[in-house]
């Protein structure tokens, strides 16, 4: 039982799997991504499949939940200090792009149509505790 794989994450990107992956293996963790390949030849599907899931052995669950607890996952700014809600003051915000106004809108459409990166994209703040948007000053 104990060389079974346990899913102990799941991400949208391989990208964020493999420094996450990183940071396991250091601490001698054997680990094992699932879908990584799929996603990377088509993004588009990561929400279809759920993600790319990392999975360890089942007897390091324990301590592989542990160091994914002691990472930060929300944003920080350039100082590498987090950034607060200023409704809540709540830690737990997370970076988005919006399509608002006409010009973010009309990038995407000339990005879509020619396979081209995103022109201009407008990024806020969003608080997962009382879902306020803001921009940081």
């Amino acid at each position: 039982m104990s060389d079974t794989f346990k899913t102990i994450a799941r991400f949208q990107y391989s990208a964020e799997a493999q420094i996450i992956k990183g940071r396991l293996e250091a601490e001698g963790i054997q680990v094992f991504l699932s879908d990584n390949l799929t996603i990377d030849t088509d993004p588009l599907v990561s929400n279809a499949i759920g993600g790319v899931k990392l999975k360890v052995l089942s007897n390091d669950v324990l301590e592989a939940e542990d160091i994914l607890k002691s990472i930060k996952k929300y944003s920080t700014d350039d100082d590498g200090d987090a950034i607060n809600c200023p409704n809540c003051k709540s830690e737990k915000i997370e970076l988005f792009s919006t399509i608002k106004d006409f010009k973010s809108f009309f990038a995407f459409i000339f990005g879509f149509l020619f396979g081209t990166l995103p022109l201009h994209a407008k990024h806020k703040y969003k608080c997962e505790d009382c879902k306020t948007e803001f921009d940081l000053k």
